[in-house]
């Protein structure tokens, strides 16, 4: 009977730190095995790091796209432009002409 009273008296005294160190052990588990772990939230972050530089290649894209499409609208036509496209279009050029195409800036 004094082994149980014992027990029971020194749960009293340090409860406390017995619950705190379950939820820390719990969070610590969670934090690095669980489904939402720091590893998963350090590949998520690389991916979106990869994810804007896409989308800042593709803003380059579509900016110089749009110079483009400006150089060939009604209001400023640029004849060299448009000879060029119609070329690549078409693919079509004059007897005399050598043509080289580049196919990483189309």
């Amino acid at each position: 009977m004094y082994f149980g009273l014992d027990i029971n008296r020194k749960f009293k005294q340090y409860w406390l730190v017995l619950i705190s160190g379950f939820i820390v052990i719990y969070f610590g588990f969670h934090c690095f095995c669980g489904e939402r772990n720091i590893y998963r939230y350090f590949a998520l972050k690389k991916e979106i790091a990869e994810a804007q530089q896409i989308a800042a290649d593709y803003a380059k894209k579509k900016a110089l796209l749009q110079r483009k499409v400006l150089h060939l609208s009604d209001t400023s036509l640029d004849i060299d432009l448009l000879d060029e496209r119609a070329r690549v279009v078409l693919n079509m050029a004059a007897d005399d002409e050598f043509v080289i195409l580049d196919y990483n800036n189309d």
